[in-house]
């Protein structure tokens, strides 16, 4: 079978026909002869997606943006935690306890890190209320904290959902606090990944569910900060941090 060329395409800008090909192909993506470039492509997808972070948080730090946890103490956070040392063991972790994951979860992983957008904007005092990006799936920024034992702890209870309710849908691996509790409010479930996937751009389950890829680049045409929010200057700072960001 010929090797598509996704990887090259994707470089000289087929990238929505790119992504319309690899969902298409589904779980075939890790067959021999087509595994290899398709994440190669997740690859790509992640260094693009990376440069668009750095973009962002250089210039929300430009702008005066306070990075900050999501309750009352609003105590500083670094927003970008690059790949640990044990990145590529949690994928064979994940892959062994949950099943298979969406390359670009491994992707993320391997060459994104964990992201914590969540804060507040001097022009933009609402903006904790617009969604900020956050995926943190090495849960770096709780060192003192095992993300294997959040994760089988999350696992466990699902296991137990769906023994009392068959029709409860399929587990979530939790990455993100949902719109709400970004905002410091009452809200529900985390976002997070629909696992065990074995596609290339995997389901992401968030205010609604869209593959990931999808998902980040309506985050990135926000600027980092999707959702719905007041505020007289949002679309004034919104703009400014989506200007040339990369489309993925």
């Amino acid at each position: 079978m010929e090797t598509p060329r996704w990887l090259e395409r994707y470089r000289d800008g087929e990238r929505e026909q790119v992504w319309h090909e690899l969902r298409q192909y589904g779980q075939g993506v890790r067959e021999p002869g087509v595994d290899a470039e398709a994440q190669s492509v997740c690859d790509e997808m992640a260094r693009r997606a990376r440069h668009n972070i750095d973009v962002l948080v250089t210039r929300l730090r430009d702008q005066g943006y306070r990075f900050h946890t999501n309750d009352d103490a609003q105590e500083p956070v670094e927003p970008l935690f690059p790949p640990g040392t044990e990145a590529i063991a949690l994928v064979e972790w994940l892959e062994t306890t949950v099943g298979e994951i969406p390359m670009v979860v491994s992707s993320w992983l391997r060459l994104v890190g964990d992201v914590w957008l969540v804060g507040t904007h001097p022009l933009w005092p609402q903006s904790a209320a617009a969604d900020p990006l956050v995926v943190e799936l090495e849960g770096a920024r709780y060192p003192e904290a095992s993300v294997r034992t959040y994760y089988e702890g999350e696992l466990d209870a699902w296991k137990d959902w769906i023994a009392d309710d068959p029709d409860a849908g399929g587990f979530v691996l939790p990455v993100a606090p949902d719109r709400l509790h970004k905002a410091n409010v009452s809200g529900g479930g985390p976002y997070g990944f629909r696992l065990p996937d074995a596609t290339a751009e995997g389901l992401f389950i968030g205010e609604v569910a869209m593959p990931f890829v999808a998902y980040l680049n309506w985050v990135f045409r926000h600027g980092g900060f999707p959702g719905p929010a007041s505020g007289e200057h949002q679309w004034q700072v919104r703009q400014s941090l989506a200007q040339g960001l990369l489309m993925l």
